[in-house]
C-alpha cells in the first residue's frame, strides 16, 4: 500500500494562546510541524497543483488558527486538524506537533507542547 504525505516542518510564529495574563499580553514562540496525508502520484504525473494539498494553503491555514488566542494548545492543535479535514477532502491522516518554545514555568525548558495524531476515514 503507497502512503503519500506533504508535510511543513519548523513553522515558527508568535501567537496569544496560554491560560496566564502574561502569555495572553506578551505572547510566546511556537514551532509547529503539520504532515498530512494526501495521494498525490497524479499530481507527480500531471504536475498538476490541484491534484495535491498545496502547502502554501496548509501554511496560511495553520496561521489563520494559530491567530485566534485560545487557552489550550489542545485547543490549537484540534482546530487546526478540523480546518484541514473541512479544506482539504482527501486526507488519509494527520500529525500536528505544536511546541510552545518559552513556557512560563520556573524551570528552563526546550519548550513543551502538544502532538495530535488521527488516521482519517
Amino acid at each position: 500500500m503507497r502512503k503519500t504525505y506533504v508535510y511543513i516542518e519548523n513553522m515558527r510564529m508568535h501567537a496569544f494562546h496560554g491560560v496566564m495574563p502574561q502569555e495572553r499580553s506578551v505572547g510566546n514562540d511556537y514551532v509547529l510541524n503539520v504532515r498530512v496525508g494526501c495521494p498525490w502520484i497524479e499530481a507527480a504525473k500531471t504536475d498538476d497543483v490541484s491534484l495535491t494539498l498545496n502547502y502554501a494553503t496548509l501554511a496560511s491555514l495553520v496561521e489563520d488558527v494559530m491567530g485566534k488566542p485560545v487557552n489550550l494548545l489542545e485547543t490549537v492543535a484540534a482546530t487546526i486538524a478540523e480546518e484541514i479535514k473541512h479544506r482539504f477532502g482527501n486526507v488519509s491522516s494527520i500529525e500536528i506537533d505544536i511546541k510552545k518554545v518559552a513556557p512560563p514555568l520556573g524551570q528552563h525548558t526546550g519548550g513543551c507542547g502538544v502532538t495530535y495524531k488521527e488516521d482519517v476515514g
